[in-house]
């Protein structure tokens, strides 16, 4: 299973530049694993522990084929072959 990710630019040192990576996995935790094994450091900037478990950092926005993974099932979001996967840092200011 091939499932393309969109990396933004503040996180091309992880992937040596690259905008877009391949990974896989059955879900978006495992994709990050994936990532993770291949690119050291990105999983860091992804997710974070809460009560012990993982999840999405607050100010990182993930969307599988356009949709937003909060409201997709968040790290046990389910990904099939051919999916792609969208990084995007949020945006705040004033």
């Amino acid at each position: 299973m091939t499932i393309e990710v969109r990396i933004p630019t503040i996180l091309r040192t992880y992937t040596g530049g690259e905008k877009a990576v391949q990974g896989a996995g059955a879900t978006l935790a495992d994709l990050i694993a994936d990532l993770e094994s291949n690119h050291p450091g990105l999983k860091d900037r992804l997710v974070e522990q809460k009560d012990g478990q993982d999840d999405l950092r607050r100010f990182v926005n993930l969307y599988v084929n356009d949709e937003d993974v909060r409201f997709t099932g968040g790290l046990g979001t389910e990904l099939s072959d051919g999916d792609q996967v969208v990084v995007l840092p949020a945006v705040a200011g004033g």
